[in-house]
């Protein structure tokens, strides 16, 4: 596939692609014989979906579809259900100064008031004919530009041994009078770095070492315990000082049972979110250092170590501190919280950002900002104090209450801290001891905390800020990171709901829309959004859909690199809600209403999406298809939602109308039947035939054992079979399907059930092998077992793909008779125990081991 390179500035997250047309009763894409208008898309120069505004263009002579060269592309006569594009209302009152415009002069004050309103536009996507499906574009970030994917190179996969309990060890370490030495993150050089030898000589030094008087915490915590060291990990301690603005959130992180007096045994550990769980990391408490200093995170307080043992266990999850070298304050407070992140160029910024930041801060969201860096020069100083790649910490997001000699209003700003916590500070308007403060009255300046100490952290307008910052992060967090007392305080919560899924090749890693006949496969999930946003006047719902591969990095020096991933959002009336899953004319008839913009190679593909109240399908997939993965898809939204897979529910269906047509056709002429394949219906020659051939080959007990039955099997099916017979699992299997009594052989009836759905799946794998191979093509399996009569959910055909599929992701004859043979079975030990039809069955530890080992 062709790959854009990487742009400098491109992010992965931020506002998704909308398409209200696709919403239109009517408008669906048209059928692929019908003639149709040039197709183009407008995206303008946003990444994240949002381009100049431009209406829409009238109708050319006789009702055609008008050329606008401006915008490059083609639209239809004008129709009444064509939506509109509305400017949003404004997210504050403007108001009007004058003044001489000098810095801190009324009229600078009131251009940050008054801000420009930038109306959103959704790139079309209609045609003359009807709605076009646009195809989908993938970005490739190159390995040296993979400068926000913390610890992807070279941390490799440390070899684990038991998992470390932290509780446990520490007893051994009590009980042996020793201190914990940690095998897994030795205090040497291949902890620290992984690309070189350290430049000096690196001591390990345990906090007593260090000072005389270590504490984990020294007057309790906070965010100007957060000071940067020598590693280029800014971004994780914008994280580290915003986790400690909310006690659970960092006593979560953070665990209280551990201090340098009780129980003191050289071990601490921290607890970090990983792909859905939460795992526990243990480490020793040796830290390295240059000349008794610490050489990295700190705190202000010479002798307390929390944020110190703290960037030593995120090194320890990512492999080395090397590893923590250059990374976004978005991934970390991923991990630190278990919430969804976003990230916005600010540059091409969303015109609601600051209603989003606002949001955020009602929802205790972690927020951090950054500068792009200076090519030339490492953490270059701006003139107005701004520090270029590095990251900043956002602490508040306020509307504040302004007094001036002629009127009156709020202006929005922000709090930010340097986590550098020094006075490299911004220098501009509203920063420290500036005079625009004069104009806030004295009791909202102590209602908003303000200070003006050489702390690194300072004020400043929005205005500014989309100025002078080119990115900036959220972390929205779950529902369960809130306590009861800061609901209680007004602080509103999030709807989440997670899935955990595969792509597994041949099965459900259908690709991206761009290859139509597989898509479909891809794993789907419904999500209703029942009411929309509090404030929203046009009745939407705000909605996060996040996508998150899993476990890729650990496995990069294996070979395996990030997937190109993206999703695509589909809306579902009643009627399409009752297919599950939505086959291959859904997609090919109905245009997605919103999706991510890009597919890109990253950890995350996350995206923020306004849209009405219903039912939405959202299918998360690679770029291309057949490429296996484990994903992660998460769901936030503001009011209530539900959601749930879209796939099948397992049992038995109806067997395919083309099967019983193959069957009488391959076996309704007596002259076409095959002797080894008996049918109820067959005339009495026939049946005495067949029991001549089952008698001559079982013998004088009238049974047939596995080795017998495969005899019979392979003379007779020697015209699927290209190798040497069915395998003898395969055999034993299909005795044990029929064997009641556990005796490993089969009578003449019973050898009769056998053949008759052997002849089913045989014609069945013939319907569908059509190129004669042999082998079913990549797909084929849930439609092949569908005609078979079987209902089979993504997980389980995931299952046997893994367990009979070969490497290019194809199906034998025998593995798709085995596969057959072992739903039949396990089918048919379920409903002998679900006597009440309730899909529910029981069986002891015993009878349970015994089923599973005959079948």
């Amino acid at each position: 596939m062709a790959f854009n390179y990487y742009p400098k500035n491109w992010h992965a997250n931020g506002m998704g692609w909308y398409n209200p047309a696709a919403m239109q009763t009517g408008w669906k894409i048209p059928p692929p014989s019908a003639p149709r208008a040039l197709d183009a898309y407008s995206t303008g120069s946003s990444s994240s979906g949002v381009s100049s505004a431009c209406p829409y263009p009238t109708s050319g002579p006789s009702g055609m579809p008008t050329p606008h060269s401006a915008y490059g592309f083609v639209m239809p006569p004008p129709l009444p259900q064509m939506p509109g594009i509305a400017p949003p209302a404004p997210l504050y009152p403007p108001l009007n100064f004058e003044g001489s415009g000098g810095p801190g002069s009324l009229s600078s004050i009131g251009s940050m008031i008054s801000e420009p309103n930038i109306p959103p536009v959704v790139p079309p996507t209609i045609s003359g004919y009807g709605l076009e499906e646009i195809p989908c574009a993938a970005i490739k970030v190159p390995e040296d530009q993979f400068f926000f994917s913390l610890g992807e190179r070279g941390s490799g996969l440390r070899s684990r041994g038991d998992v470390q309990d932290f509780h446990t060890l520490r007893q051994q370490c009590l009980a042996s009078g020793t201190l914990f030495e940690d095998p897994e993150f030795p205090a040497s050089d291949s902890s620290l770095m992984f690309s070189r030898r350290p430049d000096r000589y690196v001591e390990w030094l345990r906090p007593m070492e260090i000072t005389s008087d270590p504490q984990f915490f020294v007057e309790g915590y906070s965010r100007f315990d957060v000071q940067q060291g020598e590693l280029g990990d800014c971004w994780l301690l914008a994280a580290a000082a915003n986790l400690t603005q909310d006690p659970k959130l960092f006593f979560r992180v953070v665990p209280e049972d551990q201090n340098f007096s009780d129980d003191y045994a050289g071990i601490f550990h921290f607890r970090f979110w990983q792909y859905g769980r939460w795992i526990d990391v243990v480490i020793d408490d040796r830290l390295p250092t240059y000349r008794g200093e610490l050489l990295y995170m700190h705190s202000t307080e010479k002798n307390e170590f929390w944020s110190a043992l703290l960037e030593k266990a995120y090194a320890k999850l990512h492999g080395s501190y090397e590893a923590l070298k250059g990374g976004t304050t978005c991934e970390a407070m991923e991990d630190f919280t278990g919430g969804v992140t976003e990230m916005y160029d600010l540059k091409e910024a969303p015109p609601n950002l600051y209603s989003i930041l606002l949001k955020g801060m009602e929802r205790n969201s972690m927020m951090g900002c950054s500068l792009e860096p200076d090519p030339h020069v490492l953490e270059a100083e701006t003139s107005e104090g701004l520090i270029r790649g590095h990251a900043y910490s956002i602490t508040k997001v306020q509307m504040v209450d302004i007094v001036t000699p002629n009127t009156s209003g709020k202006i929005p700003l922000l709090r930010l801290r340097n986590p550098w916590g020094n006075d490299a500070e911004w220098n501009g308007p509203w920063s420290d001891q500036s005079p625009e403060w004069r104009y806030i009255p004295d009791h909202v300046k102590e209602q908003i905390g303000l200070n003006f100490d050489v702390d690194g952290e300072f004020w400043m307008s929005f205005k500014d800020f989309l100025t002078h910052f080119d990115r900036v992060e959220l972390c929205n967090l779950s529902p369960d990171s809130l306590s009861e007392d800061q609901v209680s305080r007004g602080k509103k919560k999030w709807e989440m709901s997670v899935f955990e899924g595969e792509w597994t090749p041949g099965v459900t890693a259908g690709g991206c829309r761009n290859y139509l006949e597989t898509f479909w496969h891809n794993p789907q999930y419904v999500i209703t959004l029942e009411d929309p946003d509090e404030d929203d006047d046009e009745g939407k719902c705000t909605v996060i859909i996040a996508l998150m591969q899993k476990n890729r990095r650990s496995r990069r020096n294996m070979g395996m690199d990030c997937l190109t991933i993206g999703f695509a959002v589909y809306h579902l009336s009643d009627r399409d809600l009752m297919n599950k899953p939505q086959r291959l004319n859904f997609f090919k008839y109905n245009a997605s209403v919103a999706r991510s913009p890009a597919f890109i190679n990253l950890r995350e593909v996350s995206c923020r999406f306004k849209l009405p109240p219903g039912h939405y399908l959202i299918v998360p997939s690679t770029f291309d298809p057949n490429e296996e993965g484990e994903f992660l898809i998460r769901v936030f939204s503001e009011g209530r939602s539900h959601m749930e897979e879209n796939d099948e529910q397992v049992g038995m269906g109806s067997v395919d109308d083309r099967v019983s047509n193959y069957d009488e056709n391959e076996y309704g002429d007596r002259e076409n039947v095959t002797p080894s394949l008996p049918q109820p219906t067959y005339p009495d020659p026939q049946k005495s035939a067949m029991e001549k051939l089952f008698m001559e080959v079982a013998g004088a007990d009238m049974e047939v054992d596995w080795m017998e039955l495969k005899q019979i099997l392979d003379h007779s099916m020697k015209d699927v079979m290209d190798y040497g017979g069915f395998s003898k699992d395969v055999c034993r299997s299909m005795v044990a399907m029929l064997d009641v009594d556990q005796s490993g052989k089969l009578g003449f009836e019973e050898f009769k059930t056998l053949l008759n759905d052997i002849a089913k799946w045989k014609a069945v794998f013939k319907l569908y092998d059509q190129d004669g191979s042999g082998k079913l093509g990549a797909f084929e399996l849930r439609q092949a077992l569908n005609s078979a009569g079987y209902q089979l959910n993504n997980r389980i055909l995931n299952a046997l793909a893994h367990r009979y599929g070969s490497r290019d992701g194809k199906i034998a004859f025998d593995d798709f008779i085995m596969c057959a043979v072992k739903i039949k079975t396990m089918i048919d030990i379920f409903k002998e125990r679900d006597v009440d039809g309730t899909n529910m069955a029981t069986f002891s530890m015993e009878e349970w081991v015994e089923k599973t080992v005959y079948s």
